[in-house]
């Protein structure tokens, strides 16, 4: 139910009945029963809001486990995050918010030498061990401690054992959705053993050892270990096509189990007749060759619509689709309803999702931007209302 209030121009519907129904499909298919899940709301949790995600999570899927990338998305977690919830920060912890995230027992990683120093200081200050997981780097070359230099990160935590609390060991794979990395992915799973048994040889144990993200824990049992850290899945999207394909042919069914959580919708804010031989919106764009009858939509690429989508994307209305004509404009765009009947101003508009017998996909998006699915997601602004729907 939206909530009273200024109406925005648009709006976000997100199904706790979706959501609930790809975290039954995760916990029965990637989850063992001495595994935890915890499920990744980073990129304002892929477009979906952190609020009503948590929210939702909390209340019908019994989670206690978020993982976040930076401190301002842990902050607003914080907020709203039930008692004896674990958040964990997978980015940068600036040298400023240390004291705040050990504090309030916000786990996160630690991926560099020049954090450690920094780290020992807050902890003492605060007079708290800092909730560390050591992020080993296995062959993604982004962040992560090398193995030459991991016997020196292991002699400076047990030198300070009231500073710091292992909690994981971890890695992250370079691109497990695709066939194409399968070798290096194989080689990352063999040098992260060696981080394990370097640390098995210290007075250090973590209490988790996990790596697999969504794609790795669908294409590679033996990432699973003791956490698994699950993403775009249950927003009810694969990582990839190919993620999906491997899906159909292990379990010989083309049935899609997950479902899609959220929906993008707006209204009609007028409708006029364009005459033959008019130009709709800026420039030269789109030419009409016939009489048209036009529904102007309160949603540009301010919103998040992106402009290459100009004459080529659609929505849907009253259950039918309608092209997009002319330029994407920064907060307007005109479809064509000429063969809708009875489109008035105030019928609801959906950009993403279903209407009817019809959907409009993310992927549509995609195809026509050249964007990832995760990129259209996460570029949807965060002032559009998010609102929790059965």
């Amino acid at each position: 139910m939206i909530s009273q209030g200024p109406k925005s121009s648009s709006y976000i519907e997100v199904s706790k009945s979706a959501l609930t129904n790809n975290c039954k499909y995760i916990r029965s298919t990637l989850c063992g029963p001495n595994q935890k899940l915890s499920f990744v709301i980073k990129g304002n949790a892929y477009g979906h809001g952190i609020e009503p995600i948590v929210e939702a999570h909390q209340s019908l899927n019994k989670m206690d486990h978020f993982t976040v990338y930076s401190v301002q998305e842990a902050y607003r977690a914080f907020q709203v995050v039930q008692p004896n919830t674990t958040i964990m920060i997978i980015g940068f912890v600036p040298k400023e918010s240390l004291q705040w995230v050990i504090e309030n027992e916000i786990e996160f990683f630690l991926f560099d030498s020049t954090q450690i120093e920094n780290v020992i200081q807050a902890a003492k200050k605060v007079k708290k061990p800092a909730r560390i997981h050591i992020e080993a780097e296995t062959g993604m070359n982004r962040t992560g401690f090398l193995l030459k230099n991991f016997k020196n990160l292991i002699s400076d935590i047990e030198s300070n054992p009231d500073c710091f609390s292992v909690k994981g060991l971890c890695t992250h794979f370079a691109g497990a959705e695709s066939m194409a990395n399968h070798i290096r992915v194989k080689k990352q799973i063999k040098k992260f053993k060696a981080f394990k048994a370097s640390l098995a040889e210290s007075s250090i144990q973590p209490e988790r050892y996990h790596t697999a993200c969504s794609a790795a824990a669908l294409r590679f049992k033996s990432t699973h270990m003791d956490l698994l850290r699950i993403g775009i899945l249950q927003y009810g999207f694969w990582p990839n096509q190919e993620t999906y394909i491997h899906h159909v042919m292990k379990n010989k069914t083309e049935a899609n189990p997950l479902q899609r959580v959220l929906t993008w919708k707006s209204e009609i804010m007028t409708v006029k007749g364009v005459k033959r031989g008019e130009y709709v919106g800026y420039g030269n764009s789109y030419f009409t060759n016939y009489d048209k009858l036009v529904a102007v939509i309160p949603v540009g690429y301010a919103d998040g619509f992106s402009r290459s989508l100009s004459n080529q994307a659609r929505v849907l209305v009253k259950g039918e689709y309608a092209t997009v004509i002319g330029t994407v404009n920064m907060n307007a765009i005109s479809v064509d309803v000429t063969n809708i009947p009875d489109v008035k101003p105030g019928d609801e508009v959906v950009l993403i999702g279903n209407q009817g017998e019809h959907e409009i996909s993310v992927a549509s998006f995609s195809d026509f931007t050249d964007q990832l699915n995760y990129e259209v997601l996460t570029r949807l602004p965060g002032s559009i209302p998010r609102y929790l729907v059965d």
